[in-house]
């Protein structure tokens, strides 16, 4: 009998990491726990650590993290705070930024003494050296702790690089002064961008010590600026709830609260203006709700007694009155946040190659700067060009380009989704968008609103179209089936306010009776006016079968003994859904209508949005089926669905899609969800997919070939110490930037 293990998920802040092959040893410390499995994230600076909470105490976790070199925590009990109330924080570039500053100040004039000769006075060697040692000691020093750090563990990093890079420059510097010929008055050196080969001890390189801790110094700090302004908009999401709510009392009266007291079923009280302060339901009050923070679509929504609110939304119109349904983290905005941040920790089937380089590219690289040191001296060269050449490719080796390229692409994109209601679950989907050719989209609630409407009135002649539908609104008004409730608020919005019924009976399957202004008035089926011995007009017969022949529901109005018009009742087309199919072929895929309805129904939405394939009369068990049989032909299938019977398929599909106006099952089987609700945003959510992925592969690709060809560069001694350390920042620096454009993704719905 198998034993069933007790799993338990834990998010470790993680500090002290520099490259990603920090992240590499820290995440394969944690997997060598029995039953553990940890993804570190250099981007995000975190662990995410599923573990056998019956084998392994949370404890052990950061024990693990702590015995590679590196300092982790266990999330605590936070104090309690409201929504968007951020405790006092240090600026983590802040230190960094002063070190920058104060490092920059000193290394301009070390750097033009060593490139400007008129600079070069008596004795200037001194003064340089003066003003190098302090960047070389205090402002490299976050260099050379993490390097002593990994070290007494027998490890390496980026750290190891650059430290070791900037001593041997600066040793080599003060071995030239004391011990060589470059402490002479008077010595004269010039500054090459390449290396000149030959020559003995007289080369000082104070300039390449300083500029190199300087200019790594500044990629360091660009980029972590930069990885706070790619993490803004998961940031902005949480901060988009309410501080504090108005819960009514039992007496009628308000009494103001923290949002974290309020509980489910309590009543609340939300002025035009304010944020809803959690998810509920409109018990008093219409008003229009701008829910464009969580859904991305910038047009209010009307909002009457009986609709859902979600928390974070803004009331734009009148007074509510809603009753608290989910609270905490089970909130919408709370999940979606959720959602967002687990899609950021994850890491993408294209990062793998990454991972394995950076692992053990520092070896490699200090490997490759020994055996350089070696061949030059070996080859004959003067000890300067071999010595220059070896601390070239100890500066310009960059995994952290590497480490970068796929988690602040994976942070911005995300985040940007998060922004226009587009919920990417996890990076593995990526590559599913970009091989998807057909999309399954379900009918009812995906390309039509799945609300019962009054679409078309036919009246018989003679017979005024106002009164049929005040006789027949106000009869229908009384039940609470669908289609009787279409034709109410349709007879409503033309006629205004219906009259009252008297003696209204419902005929359970034929339709309803009933008197109204003095008339005995009959709405339903055929069958209906047969019990009446009320014959239907061939005109009438042949409108009520031309509607079921194109997918309608037709109902017949009667009064005083004559069928006196046909009400028509269908599942509108959402407005935007034409425009979407026509931009998902645009991104190359073949739409398919599938649905449950007869063919003429099937096939008369399809024609009205634009889809060629119709696969219509399908049982929900069998929907699984259709996709398994589209997948069997070859296809790679995306499904687009928001019911519970749409929840197989969706997760039978190489890429599930759920609209957010749908159920909690079918976005739990779902990859990407369309908060929404808007058909558009599927070729949204497939966009900015694809231009995710495109950007993780073209920042791997510049961080492979930057090394690729900058090492050999260095190597072969073409490239000067001080050139290396620009290029190593410049590298990071530009692959963040190219992830930061995800920002600027834009909707196709206005």
């Amino acid at each position: 009998m198998a034993v069933q293990t007790d799993r338990a998920h834990v998010e470790l802040p993680i500090t002290g990491m520099t490259c990603a092959s920090c992240a590499n040893r820290i995440e394969r410390r944690l997997n060598k726990l029995n039953g553990v499995s940890a993804t570190v994230n250099y981007a995000t600076e975190k662990a995410t650590v599923a573990f056998d909470a019956a084998a392994v105490a949370p404890e052990q976790l950061v024990a693990a993290v702590q015995a590679a070199g590196y300092q982790a925590t266990l999330p605590g009990p936070q104090p309690q705070r409201s929504t968007g109330e951020e405790p006092d924080e240090v600026d983590p570039t802040a230190q960094l930024r002063e070190r920058l500053l104060v490092s920059l100040a000193l290394m301009v004039p070390v750097l033009a003494m060593a490139m400007i000769g008129p600079l070069q006075f008596d004795n200037w060697q001194w003064l340089s050296l003066t003003l190098a040692a302090p960047v070389v000691t205090w402002g490299a020093l976050p260099f050379h702790r993490a390097a002593w750090a990994n070290l007494k563990h027998a490890a390496a990093t980026m750290d190891t690089l650059i430290s070791v890079g900037v001593l041997a420059a600066f040793g080599w510097s003060l071995y030239a002064l004391f011990l060589g010929d470059a402490g002479m008055p008077g010595m004269r050196m010039g500054f090459d961008l390449i290396p000149s080969r030959g020559g003995g001890t007289n080369e000082i390189y104070l300039e390449v010590a300083t500029a190199v801790t300087v200019f790594i110094l500044a990629g360091r700090y660009f980029e972590a600026r930069a990885k706070r302004h790619a993490g803004s908009a998961l940031k902005a999401l949480l901060e988009l709830g309410a501080k504090d709510v108005a819960v009514l009392k039992a007496d009628g009266g308000e009494r103001r609260i923290p949002i974290q007291e309020l509980a489910v079923g309590d009543r609340f009280v939300v002025r035009p203006g304010e944020k809803i302060a959690t998810d509920g339901i409109v018990e008093d009050g219409t008003s229009a709700v701008d829910q464009s923070l969580l859904t991305g679509e910038p047009v209010p929504v009307e909002k009457h007694p009986g609709d859902d609110v979600a928390g974070a939304s803004v009331n734009a119109g009148g007074r509510l009155i809603v009753r608290a349904t989910r609270v905490g983290a089970d909130t919408a905005l709370a999940q979606i946040a959720q959602l967002v941040t687990e899609a950021q920790t994850g890491k993408a089937p294209v990062q793998r190659l990454a991972d394995r380089v950076s692992g053990i590219f520092v070896p490699v690289v200090i490997g490759l700067s020994v055996a350089t040191l070696g061949f030059w001296i070996g080859s004959g060269e003067g000890l300067t060009f071999a010595f220059t050449a070896a601390v070239a490719v100890l500066i310009i080796a960059c995994p952290c380009a590497l480490g970068l390229a796929t988690p602040t692409a994976l942070l911005v994109g995300t985040g940007r989704g998060a922004q226009l209601g587009l919920l990417i679950k996890g990076p593995q989907i990526l590559e599913s968008t970009r091989r998807v050719d057909t999309i399954v989209l379900d009918k009812t609630g995906t390309v039509t609103t799945g609300k019962m409407a009054l679409v078309e009135v036919v009246t018989a002649q003679g017979t005024d179209r106002k009164q049929l539908l005040r006789l027949a609104g106000a009869l229908e008004d009384a039940s609470e089936h669908p289609i009787a409730q279409a034709i109410a608020r349709g007879a409503r919005a033309e006629v205004g306010d219906l009259p009252m019924v008297e003696g209204f009976v419902n005929r359970e399957g034929l339709g309803v009776e009933g008197v109204v202004d003095g008339h005995g008035v009959q709405v339903g089926r055929p069958s209906l006016m047969s019990d009446w011995s009320v014959r239907v007009p061939d005109e009438l017969e042949a409108v009520k079968q031309e509607a079921e022949a194109q997918g309608r529901t037709a109902v017949l109005v009667a009064w005083d003994g004559a069928v006196r018009g046909v009400l028509m009742v269908a599942d509108t087309v959402k407005a935007t859904s034409a425009q979407a199919i026509a931009s998902l072929k645009a991104l190359g895929l073949r739409p398919v209508l599938l649905t449950g309805d007869n063919q003429s129904t099937a096939r008369t939405v399809a024609a009205q949005v634009g889809i060629e394939e119709v696969i219509a009369e399908v049982l929900p068990a069998e929907k699984a089926d259709v996709i398994r049989r589209l997948q069997g032909e070859g296809r790679v299938v995306a499904m687009a669905g928001d019911g519970v019977n749409d929840a197989p398929a969706l997760a039978q599909a190489d890429l599930g899609l759920a609209i957010g106006t749908g159920s909690d099952v079918a976005f739990q089987a779902s990859e990407l969800t369309l908060v929404s609700g808007d058909l558009r945003a599927a070729a949204d959510a497939i966009r900015l997919s694809r231009a995710t992925l495109r950007t993780i592969k073209q920042n791997l690709g510049w961080a492979f070939a930057y090394n690729l060809a900058a090492l050999p560069l260095a190597a072969i001694g073409l490239l000067n110490p001080l050139l290396a350390g620009l290029a190593m920042a410049f590298s990071s620096i530009s692959v963040v930037a190219n992830a930061l454009r995800l920002k600027r993704f834009r909707s196709a719905c206005p």
